[in-house]
């Protein structure tokens, strides 16, 4: 039986195929991050590869496929993606609450992006094909009522998810002291989480404490959230390796 990895690849191959021989763009549904992770590196021939989900520092994303004599400003967004506002009238439903409400109108995981909670008001991603079904159907989320207005991707507020910056030192690069930094931890219970399971670089789970660390790196611990490894700092009299990162709160 096929892996999820191995069923993603043969499918980009496919779509980069289609691409490079129609000369016309081919996308994917919204990726996670751990299945763009997977894709980094990969070279297509005759199109390119080009993540986007919507807007910037979105999490999921689609997969492009451009033919090479194609322009990115030539490309309209706006074709593949589509966005909503939606606000409760009382409340604020979670992000888990408005996951769950479109998962129960019957659209499938993939067809939806980033979902932006603020207070009492989100924007929603999702795939043009689930429009109509979407601004129809959601009336209500968790246990307030809704209302759903379409909106142009030109037409999103400004977003930036809430970051910490950090500075601290290890003695090396390894995952279990850079998880230590991150959560403010000792190298002794980051070592244990990571045992359990309940660590992951760049979204996949690691068991490997010494697993080597770099920048760009994102590392999550599970209950506690997930930062992403910045460049180096330079070196302590104590010959200890400066990092700079930011953690999501």
């Amino acid at each position: 039986m096929e892996s999820s990895e191995q069923m993603l690849f043969k499918r980009v191959d496919e779509l980069a195929e289609r691409a490079a021989r129609s000369g016309r763009v081919t996308h994917t549904g919204f990726l996670s991050p751990a299945e763009q992770y997977a894709l980094r590196g990969r070279s297509f021939s005759d199109c390119r590869l080009l993540l986007y989900g919507g807007a910037e520092e979105c999490e999921r994303r689609m997969a492009f496929f451009v033919p090479d004599y194609l322009d990115d400003p030539e490309l309209c967004f706006d074709e593949y993606i589509c966005a909503a506002a939606i606000k409760a009238g009382f409340g604020e439903p979670t992000h888990r609450d408005y996951l769950g409400a479109l998962l129960g109108l019957g659209i499938s995981r993939e067809w939806i992006g980033d979902i932006r909670v603020t207070g009492s008001s989100a924007a929603v991603f999702f795939l043009p094909s689930v429009k109509r079904h979407i601004c129809d159907s959601l009336c209500s989320v968790g246990r307030f009522g809704v209302k759903v207005s379409p909106i142009s991707l030109s037409e999103l507020p400004p977003y930036r998810a809430e970051r910490k910056s950090l500075c601290f030192s290890v003695k090396s690069m390894r995952l279990d002291a850079v998880c230590a930094g991150l959560f403010s931890l000792s190298r002794s219970s980051a070592a244990e989480f990571i045992a359990e399971g309940a660590v992951s670089l760049n979204y996949r789970q690691c068991l490997k404490c010494d697993a080597s660390i770099h920048e760009g790196d994102v590392i999550s611990l599970r209950g506690r959230g997930k930062g992403v490894v910045g460049a180096m700092g330079g070196k302590s009299r104590k010959d200890r390796l400066f990092v700079n990162a930011e953690l999501y709160i």
